[in-house]
């Protein structure tokens, strides 16, 4: 025979138990759901170590990101100086697919970019740069006019800026074959800071130095000019301590090393 298990009924009221009466709080489900998280009950688990700990993985893993970040930057300034390499900047030309190579390049470096306002950082601007690379060409009629193509060699391209001033000075060195003659093209320039990352440029003046090399460009002075002229807007899209790429409102890429040698300057 089946036994019927009959539950007793709950108790209306205390005094049917007189004993739960001495129980101050009984542990029934009601009682544990509305207990306060910040009673005094819970002051023995300080959050405080809590906190640190996370605060610490999370600079830990900010570190890490920017380790990665610095990684991949020396990387792609490794891919881009060996791309650049025997092409003399690339001013007398360089095939498509060579240039395609080199601004895949310039953009990855410019998506980690770790100065994003530039020219809130005057002090990464400021200086000597040297160019490197730049999509400027000198090709055809142009470069037998001015005596580029067997007669007059190009040196190093320089950029002084000064931020004090607002001022900046293009260097392009020169030499002639066989005349043992060395000299140079400054242009000086005033630029204004339009953004963060853009500078508006005025041409201010220009001299070549000494007078036997402008003797050499005095009939195409202007054409020299107008290649060289930095007149317009450039936008700084990566700089940190050893390279800066700009794009100017004309289309073209600059990349640019610092440099501290003061023998060119």
């Amino acid at each position: 025979m089946a036994t019927n298990l009959i539950q007793p009924p709950l108790p209306a009221s205390h005094s049917h138990y007189p004993q739960l009466s001495k129980i101050k709080n009984p542990l029934t489900s009601f009682s544990l759901l509305t207990q306060k998280p910040n009673s005094s009950r819970f002051n023995h688990y300080p959050f405080s170590g809590f906190r640190l700990k996370i605060a610490a993985v999370i600079e830990e893993q900010s570190s890490d990101l920017h380790e990665r970040d610095n990684d991949t930057i020396t990387l792609t300034k490794a891919s881009i100086y060996q791309a650049i390499e025997g092409i003399n900047r690339g001013v007398f030309g360089i095939t498509s697919e060579k240039k395609r190579e080199i601004e895949d390049l310039v953009m990855e470096l410019e998506a980690n970019n770790p100065t994003s306002n530039p020219l809130l950082s005057l002090d990464k601007v400021s200086g000597c740069w040297k160019l490197i690379y730049s999509t400027i060409t000198i090709l055809g009629s142009k470069r037998t006019k001015l005596g580029l193509r067997d007669f007059v060699n190009l040196g190093d391209f320089l950029q002084i800026i000064d931020i004090a001033e607002g001022k900046a000075v293009n260097i392009i060195n020169f030499s002639a074959r066989g005349l043992n003659l060395f000299g140079q093209l400054r242009i000086q320039s005033s630029f204004s800071i339009a953004s963060p990352s853009r500078v508006n440029i005025k041409y201010d003046s220009s001299q070549i130095t000494p007078e036997q090399l402008m003797n050499l460009f005095a009939k195409n002075y202007g054409l020299l000019l107008n290649i060289f002229n930095p007149e317009g807007w450039l936008e700084i899209t990566f700089i940190d301590d050893t390279m800066k790429v700009g794009r100017d409102d004309k289309g073209n890429i600059f990349i640019l090393e610092r440099t501290t040698d003061s023998d060119e300057l």
